[in-house]
């Protein structure tokens, strides 16, 4: 790896710059993008780990039986995948499926020389426990949503995180990206999407969504 490229890793992930120059050998960047086929899928032994640069990953699970998705977190730049950091210490298989979303550049590190630093230097490992304690609860917040809250609910309260801003009121997105998101059916989006709708909170269009009233989407969410 070059000099330039390793100052500009050690500055997104500060945690490597405890690491001398001569322990980069093993290391390579590496830039995909979402029509590469270079994503990870449920099952897969791990011989790399992957620390994301820039860009945006997407960690998601799929129903075995349904085929459903629901996303777990995004991934962007100066991460990484909690879930792959789990797999790759506990020598077990990744327990999701990864796509990329965004022009990605990802720095890739051999499992044995990732397994070194994490020995070596304190700052790898508290980055590292830090990323899997700050994906815990992500994936704890979103776990209490699917228990515990409406679809209704839950839609509304995605709407308005995309909603972001008071200038943007146009969001462009199709049922099923939306059921995706939310892991449920496209036809269960479809009529809460409807009825939205018929509050005037939003009107339809193929492939968007526009915002009328930002209240009464609140309002929404908050029955």
């Amino acid at each position: 790896m070059n000099a330039q490229h390793l100052n500009r890793i050690q500055q997104i992930f500060p945690c490597f710059s405890s690491i001398p120059n001569a322990h980069w050998t093993d290391a390579d960047l590496l830039v995909i993008d979402s029509s590469t086929p270079h994503s990870i899928q449920e099952g897969h032994l791990l011989q790399h780990t992957m620390f994301i640069v820039s860009g945006t990953i997407r960690i998601y699970k799929i129903c075995p039986n349904s085929g459903r998705e629901i996303t777990l977190y995004r991934v962007n730049g100066g991460q990484c995948c909690s879930l792959m950091l789990a797999s790759v210490l506990g020598e077990t298989e990744y327990e999701a499926s990864v796509s990329v979303e965004t022009p990605t550049e990802v720095l890739v590190l051999p499992v044995p020389t990732f397994n070194s630093w994490m020995d070596a230097f304190k700052p790898v490992k508290r980055f590292v426990y830090q990323e899997m304690a700050s994906r815990i609860i992500d994936v704890t917040t979103l776990l209490e949503q699917v228990a515990f809250q409406s679809i209704p609910t839950r839609l509304s309260d995605y709407l308005l995180s995309r909603f972001d801003g008071p200038q943007a009121d146009t969001l462009f997105i199709t049922h099923e990206q939306i059921a995706i998101e939310l892991g449920t059916a496209r036809e269960v989006i479809t009529r809460t999407l409807k009825s939205f709708a018929k509050a005037e909170a939003i009107t339809l269009n193929r492939g968007q969504i526009v915002l009328l009233d930002r209240n009464a989407l609140r309002a929404l969410s908050n029955r």
